[in-house]
């Protein structure tokens, strides 16, 4: 098969491509014309190596509900409708006439095929499926196509439904959905095996605590703080890869302090949020761009040498942030709200120093351009090949039992939150009687609920959805044990200050003859 499919995504942060003499003068400016069309950045275009494209597929991004999704969805379901055209072009058939054998000989080849030898887990083939789902749903209704994923037709409706069965407790599940397959892939890491795992990765060291010969980290700073990050704050990949350091509080005296995080950075919400950071990471951010010792200066002045950011298309250049309001000020005038400006966008904000122009994105590549979000993939990939090869190296056999994927620092937050709010719901609170105890709940409200704020999440049934079955066959006392010395500092903290204000529980005990502190009538 020479014609295979690719595919390609609109960049409206850079110049529009250039073939040469007069071939593109007619169209004008590609990029109005390709807006016009309802392309927007991030966009994708479907096109085979021939140049031949079908605007049937490519119109599906550029509708709705396709048009309102988030970059990161539109590149997720690109790739996969790209090894869907490919995979039926192998035995000479379009989209338009593929039939549920097709999905099934798909899954097939997907998953258990062995002379595919790119084959998926059954949660990867999960995706796929939701992929396809949504697209041919999107076709049924625009061509009257059938629905090969769930063999519904347009004028059938749900009483046509094929190929489903009942999966557990008599729900319906797709059949095309792996049987194997779970909605959520819930992992954590309790923090001393994420501070292991970070330490021999990103830093150097061994499984002995000791730093290894020869060892070479110019980034281990950035490294190690951005990990931090993603476990301290509970935030994903493009969210914590995408702040700028004017949105960055600074280290002080506070356990957590704020943030804000802008609206166009998060997944699929219409307004920003403020999230939590411990003191630690910030510190640690701090040191990273520390303009004596950390290596994000270093990384600035090299490109500042060979001139990187100077010659950049579409940068702006901030004078000022107001941040109560949250206002980026442009030179020549002008200004931006935060909130608006996506990852893309963000790295190409700069602000004049004495040195020349320096990117307000946290985190940099060692070239000095700001890092991409999925380039994180990269770093912890990297990570685990250390871990094993360090594994392998102290005598360990098989494969190393100490492993991290991005997503996992998400969930280990989630837990940590998850034990913390148990404990305040816990029945048998020593002190508390049960119209404190329900006291207590109505100043927090219920433990889903306020997961789902921690979390970002508009729904709490989405976080019940998520974390419900793996997290709730926990007991509290074991959750308790998770905490390290802070965390329960911290819950102390919590059940002292709800007493105080509850005002009749004991809080403290004096040494004899002394009364004991009271934050009421006992």
């Amino acid at each position: 098969m020479s014609d295979r499919w690719g595919v390609a995504f609109y960049d409206f942060l850079k110049p529009p491509p250039g073939l040469g003499g007069d071939v593109l003068e007619g169209f004008g400016d590609l990029h109005k014309r390709a807006a016009r069309n309802g392309a927007q950045h991030g966009t994708p275009v479907l096109v085979t190596v021939s140049g031949f494209t079908d605007p049937g597929v490519n119109l599906f991004f550029r509708v709705s509900p396709m048009a309102g999704r988030g970059i990161r969805t539109w590149r997720r379901y690109a790739y996969t409708l790209v090894v869907w055209l490919n995979f039926l072009q192998v035995f000479g058939r379009s989209w338009r006439d593929a039939t549920a054998r097709d999905v099934e000989a798909f899954k097939d080849w997907r998953l258990t095929d062995v002379r595919n030898d790119e084959r998926i887990m059954a949660g990867s083939f999960d995706a796929d499926r939701a992929a396809l789902n949504t697209f041919y749903t999107w076709a049924s209704g625009k061509y009257g196509l059938l629905n090969p994923v769930t063999g519904i037709s347009p004028a059938s409706g749900a009483g046509g439904r094929s190929g489903q069965e009942l999966g557990p407790g008599g729900r319906r599940r797709e059949g095309i959905r792996p049987a194997g397959s779970r909605r959520r892939q819930v992992k954590w890491m309790l923090r001393v095996p994420f501070e292991q795992w970070r330490d021999v990765g990103l830093c150097g060291y061994g499984f002995d605590g000791a730093r290894r010969a020869g060892w070479r980290g110019p980034n281990e700073d950035r490294d190690a703080a951005f990990v931090d990050g993603l476990y301290g704050t509970g935030l994903r990949l493009q969210e914590w890869g995408s702040v700028l350091d004017v949105e960055l509080p600074r280290s002080s005296a506070a356990r957590l302090s704020r943030a804000w995080l802008a609206a166009a950075c998060l997944k699929g919400a219409k307004e920003g949020r403020w999230y939590r950071i411990p003191r630690a990471v910030l510190r640690e951010v701090e040191g990273y761009a520390d303009p004596l010792e950390g290596s994000r200066t270093e990384a600035i002045r090299r490109a500042q040498r060979r001139g990187s950011y100077e010659r950049l298309a579409y940068l702006r250049v901030v004078r000022g942030y107001n941040a109560r309001s949250r206002v980026l000020y442009l030179e020549g005038g002008g200004s931006l709200s935060v909130d608006v400006l996506g990852p893309d966008e963000r790295r190409l904000l700069f602000r004049r120093t004495a040195s020349g122009l320096e990117p307000l994105a946290v985190w940099l590549s060692p070239n000095g351009m700001p890092k991409k979000a999925e380039g994180w993939e990269d770093t912890f990939t990297a990570a685990n090949e250390r871990v094993q090869r360090v594994w392998t190296e102290a005598g360990g056999e098989g494969l190393v039992p100490l492993w991290c994927r991005p997503h996992m620092c998400r969930h280990s937050f989630a837990l940590k939150w998850y034990s913390l709010l148990s404990a305040v719901w816990q029945p048998h609170l020593d002190g508390f009687t049960e119209q404190e105890l329900l006291d207590i709940r109505e100043m927090f409200g219920g433990v889903w609920y306020a997961l789902s704020l921690l979390m970002g999440h508009a729904d709490p049934a989405t976080t019940r959805e998520t974390y419900l079955e793996p997290f709730t066959t926990l007991q509290v006392d074991y959750l308790m044990e998770l905490l390290d010395g802070d965390e329960a500092k911290g819950i102390e903290a919590l059940i002292r200050t709800v007493a105080e204000r509850g005002g009749r529980t004991l809080t403290g005990v004096a040494r004899p003859g002394v009364q004991p502190s009271v934050g009421g009538r006992a």
